[in-house]
């Protein structure tokens, strides 16, 4: 009688290939031959590598880092860094030795170990052990921020890695800070009591879809950790959750117009209060959360559609686009193109759409001596009493010339220079921060004398259509003067 086994390798292998790789290290544990496939054979690389290509991601070696560099390939020991995918199915014995490992530059099997834990960990997260969230968020990062460039602004969406974090976090469930959705709330509470009920760290409740309780608390997260979900979340955008939860909204305006989270140590603007000028996340997400919601809203309306904006909008629809989302992330980079040898190298120069978002001054004001025992009265956010309002202006940057940068000698600094309707000018400057991030500053007026401030951080990567977002204020930083949001992206064709 036939047997499977009894077929040729390479058959044998596009079997595999067709298989979620959790099952395939499940085949691996049964049968000697598929564990050797799998684990055991010299070349093994080469049939991690093709298990990794058959998966909806982009192939690494494609891909640059957000500010436009390859990605780093060096190949380590599979056993070095590499996650298992799961405990119970892969024997440490299975292991490769290194002196067995084939000439590669990426760790094929690590990499995708990696993976598929971090999507366990998202979909069941009551299986994560202790530690593990910093890894799981790494991953997510890398995948997020590590992405095929395309070569013009206006060209589509490639990246399958976008596609395969947006279908795996759309619901915004991992990303919220509260709780779960009530589907997966109830399916992780079924698990709970099944698997004996409580895991390292984590916390379960029992609860009904009416109770104000979450139904799965995460472990308590590092500062750092809180960061890089913070950061996670920006590049992903608004998902489900947050466009249908009134109260996560209040939250990030609250946050916004807060006066208490600018200051001269952050430079009034969405970097850390403790003088690193390192970028704040957390920041940054009530930043793009409150615009991003306002933008939608400014599309809707002028599609003429006037429904009930907190709870109809759709994420998933092309309907109602929000540029502040990971789809508008990938880097503009010419084919032929190193950034390393261009003085512009964030695409300063061309023409700019300048958005900002204000309360009247007034309601401002009042906010921001609402305080109670610490806390500000955010009831003012709840309704449509006290309106957010958008306005924006389209201007030139000119580069007008750069500055060595001894921290990052391939990014220097770019000074520049901006005019609208021969009126408004603007100076200000392009560098990374401590952090490696884009940081964009500008001060502008009538007339030469500067009143507005504006200090923004690149979203997406370099010269993406993400755009730069962040804090509008005034140069001259009075107790009572005001703050904002504030998003620009360089438009992708000049009209006369």
């Amino acid at each position: 009688m036939a047997r499977i086994i009894d077929l040729p390798l390479e058959l044998l292998e596009y079997i595999l290939y067709m298989l979620d790789p959790l099952d395939v290290s499940r085949i691996a544990q049964s049968n000697r031959l598929f564990r050797r496939i799998v684990y055991l054979t010299p070349n093994y690389q080469r049939f991690w590598r093709g298990l990794y290509l058959a998966e909806s991601l982009d192939d690494p070696r494609d891909t640059v880092t957000y500010l436009g560099n390859p990605r780093l390939r060096t190949m380590s020991s599979a056993t070095s860094s590499a996650m298992t995918i799961e405990d119970s199915q892969i024997d440490a014995s299975c292991a490769n030795l290194a002196s067995s490992v084939e000439s590669c530059d990426i760790d094929w099997q690590g990499e995708l170990q990696r993976i598929i834990r971090a999507r366990t960990i998202v979909r069941n997260p009551q299986l994560s052990r202790g530690g593990e969230w910093k890894e799981v968020l790494r991953t997510l990062l890398d995948l997020a921020t590590t992405l095929p460039p395309v070569p013009f602004a206006e060209s589509e969406c490639t990246s399958r890695n976008v596609a395969w974090v947006q279908r795996l976090l759309q619901d915004g469930a991992f990303l919220d800070t509260e709780s779960m959705t009530d589907d997966q709330a109830s399916h992780m509470c079924e698990e709970a009591v099944e698997g004996g009920g409580r895991s390292q760290g984590i916390v379960r409740y029992r609860t009904g879809r009416d109770s104000q309780t979450p139904a799965y608390q995460r472990p308590e997260l590092t500062a750092e950790e809180s960061q890089m979900l913070a950061r996670l979340h920006t590049w992903v955008g608004l998902t489900r959750r947050d466009v249908t939860r009134p109260q996560a909204r209040i939250a990030s305006r609250a946050f916004v117009y807060d006066l208490r989270n600018f200051g001269h140590a952050n430079a009034f603007g969405p970097l850390m209060l403790d003088g690193t000028m390192r970028v704040d996340w957390k920041c940054m997400w009530a930043l793009a959360h409150a615009y991003g919601m306002l933008w939608i809203e400014m599309e809707k309306e002028e599609m003429g559609d006037y429904s009930d904006h907190s709870m109809d909008m759709d994420t998933s629809s092309e309907q109602y686009s929000c540029p502040l989302s990971l789809p508008f992330c990938q880097s503009v980079i010419p084919p032929g193109t190193s950034l390393d040898m261009e003085l512009d190298w964030a695409g300063v120069e061309g023409l700019w759409y300048v958005g900002y978002s204000f309360l009247d001054h007034r309601e401002f004001l009042i906010y921001n001596y609402s305080s109670h025992n610490g806390a500000l009265d955010t009831s003012i956010f709840e309704d449509d009493s006290v309106p957010e309002m958008h306005a924006s202006v389209t201007m030139y940057f000119r580069v007008v010339g750069v500055e060595p940068d001894p921290d990052h000698p391939t990014r220097p600094k770019i000074n520049y220079a901006g005019e609208h309707d021969g009126r408004f000018s603007v100076a200000g400057y392009v560098k990374l921060t401590p952090d490696h991030q884009i940081r964009w500053h500008f001060a502008g007026g009538n007339s030469d004398q500067p009143v507005w401030n504006c200090e923004g951080i690149g979203l997406g990567g370099v010269r993406s259509q993400a755009g730069v977002l962040g804090v509008w204020s005034t140069v001259f930083h009075d107790a009572e003067d005001p703050v904002g949001p504030l998003w620009m992206r360089r438009q992708q064709f000049i009209v006369d």
